[in-house]
């Protein structure tokens, strides 16, 4: 089995359907459904989750795949960890580079048009998955 970790973003308002999506669309492995909250915009949430992609995986709208610093509970994509990197190693790119995650502690780690986009999280709910018969 091959394991993906999983980010939806949603808001307060959508969350109950943005989990009936998720639930229908995808085997949660461990059945936990963690949904975090955006520290400086509540209303923003991050449904992160565990799937088996050995096999065909259709991505949801809305949705990326991310990689988990368990240590800190950081959650970064590779283009924003390639993004932290040289923020700290003077615009190059190493990566055998030694990040200092605990600046990143309880965060995600995303880039858009702007660069790097952090967004610091807690848990807002853990949602228990009922197993599929």
């Amino acid at each position: 089995m091959k394991t993906q970790l999983l980010c939806t973003f949603t808001n307060t308002k959508a969350l109950s359907k943005t989990v009936d999506k998720v639930v229908q669309a995808y085997d949660i492995l461990y059945n936990k459904l963690f949904v975090l909250k955006n520290e400086n915009d509540t209303r923003e949430l991050m449904c992160t989750y565990n799937i088996d992609s050995s096999g065909d995986v259709v991505i949801l709208p809305d949705t990326i795949s991310l990689h988990r610093k368990k240590q800190t509970n950081t959650l970064y994509t590779i283009n924003a960890l390639n993004e932290c990197i040289k923020s700290h190693n003077n615009g190059i790119l190493d990566t055998s580079f030694r990040l200092e995650w605990e600046g990143y502690r309880n965060s995600i780690l995303l880039t858009n048009d702007m660069g790097l986009r952090r967004i610091d999280t807690s848990i807002h709910e853990v949602i228990y998955i009922k197993v599929k018969k």
